[in-house]
């Protein structure tokens, strides 16, 4: 018959297991919430802290909104006034002013033209010699 030595090797195998266990749960722990472990303040959690304030700073500058309650449900009566309306028209002449002089855009010479009107001054240059 053979004798069983593994009764003791798998209670040190769970025991490694639940230490293992254990140890990684407090490492996630520790690296999750080390600002808070060694007191220190995070740097986003203080400006979103700002940002609220100064929010808050800049709505209570801000006057409050202006509301118009209009009344136009009022009629015009003619018969309220009593009195009638004088319609008077008058001429009044406007001296014409001149039109704006036009400015005129010379085309950019094309390369073509340009090369016929070079040919026209080299050919009246050699006709006068």
């Amino acid at each position: 018959m053979e004798e069983v030595k593994e009764g003791m090797s798998t209670l040190k195998k769970t025991i490694l297991g639940v230490v293992t266990t254990a140890v990684t749960g407090a490492g996630v722990y520790i690296t999750t919430n080390i600002n808070k472990i060694f007191g220190i303040e995070d740097e986003t959690e203080a400006k979103v802290e700002q940002l609220i304030e100064a929010q808050q700073a800049q709505q209570a500058q801000q006057p409050a909104p202006i509301v118009l309650n209009i009344d136009n449900s009022s009629t015009n009566n003619a018969s309220s006034g009593g009195g009638t309306t004088i319609i008077k028209e008058t001429v009044r002449e406007v001296p014409v002013q001149a039109a704006p002089a036009q400015v005129v855009e010379e085309k950019p010479e094309t390369p073509a033209e340009r090369m016929a009107r070079l040919k026209k001054q080299r050919e009246e240059q050699n006709a006068g010699k």
